[in-house]
């Protein structure tokens, strides 16, 4: 028989070879996209679990203590500051891993976490047994021990040695502060470890919020009033990283510095007897309360003098200190009644320092910019045009249960009133604290990470990364009997009185510090040093200004602003300075009515939820949700860029690697090539059907 030599037809021949072709394509696609996806998946993990991008969530422990015995008091106080610095510990820990993360794709998770939480659940036994010795233990404190590493959204710098600038990156992204030279100390610049933050997304443009500030109407007997204390701006750099209300007795108790005005004594170990002899930076020596908060820093490298100390360098917080260039001190009264005399030594605790682990419930942070303060941002760090400052405003509780001058978690015993003024319960209702800080700071150039103008963050614990939502107040009042008797009678008779009224907060340089406040056997290290504002004084500040060029202004008055208008001062008008914005006819100064406003992220006293077991982040991603107009502040020497606007609420921060989209993203080229392999073998059974 002979050999056939039929031929396949020409059609027949050219669908096989597409069918190959097919086949091969999309079998190759296939293969590229699960290697691809391994590798990413490999090195997110490394990346996540790095140093630079991961923060430690624990349960907050005294956020669950809502009743103490006295006798376990001391005990439990201490431990609970040793549970903040294990926390601290094990970040040092994970410093000191970061390169063999990175190089081995090696989490080490387990060698630092493990033990993080042996050493926690010892600390909440002895927690427990300390308060069954005393009276009825806690239950459910055992769940509180587990922390959990999650990835922060700071990730962590690149270039750091060749001092390559790499782009700005958002939320999800790199750290702004990425390519600055790294220090000894394994930090970016000088300012803050990789990945510590603050990052793009913290910041809002204040041009981009809606006016958002509502005042009640005050009843018939209201108590309009206020008593103003002038107490400096802590000028003569008094600092620690102590806390005497949360951390009695622990050095480094609150693991970041404050700036301390007042009361000049203010330690860890300081008694009551030494707080009531201190000296004050009051005017009003009456007022020997101390009011202290978290210190604002330049991420701009320079070595304060806590740059390798606790509290300071080591736990994240570096940079450069900015002084405040005014600070007011404002007691008003209550929409519905008279207020009633603080009790001598009450403690108040505003806003949460923990807030980007523990969840918003008691966050208190207010951030705006002199001439836009109808205007606040909650968990966002405010860019402000140009001839516009930086303000922090703190409005404390204004309700106290008529019994306590402290409580266990330092919370319940004082309240916050409601929208329309009222007290819960049988609370009364007291002076209420308004303290409104101003800072001359320039916009940061978040295009270049900073490098133009730096960014600014406040002090922070270690895991909660600079997030503008953790700042916090803290008060002891140390007013003398016979001067609160005058407070309240001002108050509540709608005066306006005290040391501080009619001057703009202030301005006064504070005492030198005549009494050390370190004379325990055990003083703050970080007080040995000198101070940095007197060996290297900042050259970016400007000096105070005459007090009388901007006087206090009512808080009860109604704004001056029209919130259905934009703010006078522009970063086109070169008119509008600062000394017109702070004149407080614009809304520099205290336009809005003291009583709180109760935002959605406003505390509510014992109405709020305590901390779960498993810790809630807050974090919001830049969007244009509210429509407005994204401006850009005034830079000289940076080319425009558009600055996230504020975002409507605090949203959940993203744990994972993305969302359906990006998965679908990551998976498209093996989906098509599958479709291609499986179009290939089609046309091959076809072709076999037809010519076989």
């Amino acid at each position: 028989m002979g050999r056939n030599t039929r031929r396949r037809p020409t059609g027949a021949r050219r669908a096989t070879s597409a069918a190959f072709a097919l086949i091969l394509g999309g079998g190759g696609l296939v293969g590229v996209n699960v290697y691809a996806s391994a590798s990413e998946t490999g090195a997110t993990d490394a990346n996540v679990l790095s140093a630079g991008s991961a923060t430690i969530d624990c349960p907050d422990v005294g956020e669950q203590l809502k009743t103490v015995p006295d006798a376990a008091k001391e005990g439990v106080d201490k431990e609970l500051a040793d549970l903040d610095q294990q926390i601290a510990e094990a970040y040092r820990q994970l410093q000191a891993k970061a390169d063999q993360m990175q190089q081995n794709g090696d989490s080490g998770a387990d060698e630092i976490m493990n033990p993080l939480k042996e050493k926690r659940s010892e600390s909440i036994g002895r927690i427990v047994a300390a308060i069954d010795a005393a009276g009825d233990p806690p239950s459910g404190l055992d769940g509180f021990a587990a922390c959990t590493l999650r990835p922060s959204g700071n990730q962590p710098g690149t270039g750091a040695d060749t001092g390559q600038s790499a782009a700005p990156q958002d939320q999800n992204g790199a750290s702004p502060s990425a390519g600055a030279s790294q220090d000894q100390g394994g930090q970016q610049g000088g300012a803050a470890p990789a990945g510590n933050g603050p990052v793009a997304a913290d910041y809002a443009d204040i041009k981009s919020v809606q006016p958002n500030v509502a005042n009640p109407q005050p009843q018939a007997d209201a108590s309009q009033g206020e008593f103003a204390s002038s107490c400096g701006v802590n000028a003569n750099g008094l600092f620690n990283s102590d806390n005497v209300i949360v951390a009695p007795g622990v050095t480094n108790g609150a693991h970041h510095f404050h700036d301390y005005i007042g009361n000049q004594s203010n330690t860890a170990f300081a008694s009551d007897d030494d707080l009531a002899k201190a000296d004050t930076s009051c005017q009003d020596k009456g007022d020997k309360s101390s009011y202290f908060w978290p210190v604002v820093r330049l991420q701009n490298g320079k070595q304060e003098r806590d740059a390798g100390a606790p509290g300071g360098g080591t736990e994240g917080n570096a940079g450069q200190i900015v002084t405040p260039e005014q600070v007011t001190l404002t007691f008003v009264g209550n929409p519905r009644s008279k207020v009633t005399e603080m009790p001598r030594l009450l403690r108040i605790i505003t806003g949460d320092a923990k807030a980007f682990v523990n969840g918003p419930a008691n966050a208190n942070a207010s951030w705006s910019c002199t001439g836009f303060e109808d205007r606040q941002l909650k968990d966002k760090y405010p860019l402000c045009p140009q001839g516009s400052d930086v303000v922090r405003t703190f409005k404390f509780q204004s309700c106290w249960d008529g019994a306590n001058i402290d409580s266990a978690n330092h919370r319940t015993h004082v309240a916050f009133a409601d929208a329309q003024g009222n007290c819960p319960g049988n609370f009364k209702a007291i002076p209420q604290l308004v303290q409104r800080i101003v800072y001359d700071i320039d916009a940061p150039s978040l295009q270049d990470g900073g490098r133009t103008s730096p960014l600014f963050a406040v002090d922070s614990f270690p895991e909660n990364l600079h997030k503008p939502i953790t700042d916090h107040g803290d008060f002891i009042n140390v007013f003398d009997e016979g001067t609160m008797k005058n407070v309240v009678d001002c108050i509540n008779n709608g005066k306006k009185c005290g040391a501080g009224a009619g001057d703009g907060g202030g301005q006064q340089e504070d005492p030198p510090a005549t009494d050390e406040p370190s004379q325990s056997a055990e003083p703050n290290p970080s007080e040995a040093a000198p101070n940095p504002s007197e060996a290297d004084p900042n050259p970016s500040e400007e000096p105070a200004e005459n007090p009388s060029e901007e006087p206090a202004e009512n808080p009860s008055e109604e704004p001056a602003q029209n919130p259905s208008e934009e703010p006078a001062p522009t970063a086109d008008d070169p008119s509008d300075g600062k000394d017109e914005q702070g004149s407080g006819d614009n809304g520099g100064g205290q336009t809005e009515e003291p009583t709180e406003e109760a935002p959605a992220t406003e505390p509510a006293g014992d109405d709020a939820p305590p901390a779960t077991v498993e810790p809630k982040s807050d974090v919001t991603t830049p969007g244009d949700d509210q429509g407005a107009e994204v401006g850009t502040p005034a830079q000289t020497e940076a080319p425009a860029v558009s600055y996230p606007p504020a975002t409507s609420g605090i949203e959940p921060q993203a744990v994972g690697t993305g969302g359906l989209a990006e998965t679908g993203a990551n998976l498209w080229p093996g989906v098509i090539g599958g479709l291609f392999v499986l179009s290939g073998i089609f046309v091959l059974y076809r072709i076999r059907r037809t010519y076989g």
